[in-house]
C-alpha cells in the first residue's frame, strides 16, 4: 500500500502543489504516496457554509469550529495514522518526526486559518500539534507542504542515494558540511584542497569538521545535545 496524506483544508487547489513537482510528483504518479485535500467548507454550518466564529472572551479575528473540523476529519477517516494540526503552538518539527510519520501508512494534517482552531477538537481527538518554526503565516498549508515534503523524499526509491538522507542536515544531530562542484575555480575563489585529494578519510574529516564547526556556530541548542550525546555515548563505552 502507498503512504497516504489527506489534508483539510479551506483551500484545497493549494495540494499537491509543488509536491507534484520533481522527486515528490515523480513518487506521487507510481502510486508510493497518495494526496488527497479535502474541503473543509462542505462540512460548514447553515446556508453560506459558516466554519467558524467569534472567539469567547473577546478578542481579534475568528475561530474555526470544533464541530465543523470534528466533522471534515470523521469524513476523511484516519484509519490510525496521526492527525498533525501545524501551529506555532505546537512542538519543532524535526527530522525524527518525519521518520516517524514515514514508519507509518500515512498522515491526515489539519490546515488552520484565521486566529486558529478551538481548542476542544484538538484535544479531544488526540491531534498533534507542530511548528515549523518561530513565525506566523495566514494558514497551515504551506507548513503542511513542508511537512509533506519532508516525509514523501524519505520514502523508499523516492531519494536517488540511500546515503542522502543519513548525511543530511540532522541525519546525525548536526548541520550538513558544505558542497563545492565545478569550476574548480570560481571568481578568485577555490575548492577546498582536500576534496580534491581523492583521500577519502581526510575528505571525510573533513567534512565532519565543517559540519560541527556550522553546528556549533549556528545552532547553539543542536550543538549542546550533540555533545549531551557524545558525552553519553563515551560513558557507555567505559
Amino acid at each position: 500500500m502507498s503512504w497516504q496524506a489527506d489534508i483539510v483544508t479551506l483551500f484545497p487547489d493549494m495540494f499537491p502543489g509543488p509536491l507534484g513537482m520533481s522527486l515528490a510528483g515523480r513518487a506521487l504518479e507510481t502510486g508510493a504516496w497518495s494526496c488527497t485535500a479535502h474541503d473543509l467548507r462542505t462540512h460548514g454550518r447553515g446556508r453560506h457554509r459558516a466554519v467558524d466564529d467569534t472567539p469567547f472572551g473577546g478578542g481579534a479575528g475568528m475561530v474555526l469550529r470544533a464541530d465543523v473540523v470534528a466533522s471534515a476529519l470523521d469524513a476523511v477517516a484516519a484509519s490510525g495514522r496521526p492527525v498533525i494540526y501545524p501551529t506555532p503552538r505546537g512542538k519543532p518539527f524535526t527530522q525524527a518526526d518525519a521518520r516517524r510519520y514515514v514508519a507509518g501508512s500515512g498522515v491526515v494534517v489539519l490546515c488552520g486559518r484565521f486566529e486558529g482552531v478551538d481548542e476542544r477538537v484538538l484535544e479531544q481527538r488526540g491531534i498533534e500539534q507542530v511548528s515549523m518554526g518561530d513565525f506566523v503565516l495566514s494558514g497551515g498549508e504551506i507548513p503542511a507542504l513542508a511537512l509533506l515534503d519532508a516525509c514523501v523524499r524519505l520514502l523508499p526509491g523516492v531519494m536517488g542515494s540511500v546515503l542522502s538522507d543519513a548525511e543530511e542536515s540532522f541525519g546525525d544531530g548536526l548541520l550538513e558540511y558544505p558542497h563545492y562542484t565545478k569550476p574548480a575555480l570560481w571568481d578568485g575563489l577555490e575548492v577546498p584542497a582536500v576534496l580534491l585529494s581523492g583521500h577519502h578519510g581526510a575528505i571525510a574529516a573533513w567534512r565532519r569538521e565543517q559540519a560541527e564547526l556550522a553546528t556549533r556556530s549556528r545552532r547553539p541548542d543542536l550543538w549542546a545535545a550533540y555533545e549531551a550525546r557524545q558525552a553519553t555515548d563515551k560513558f557507555r563505552v567505559h
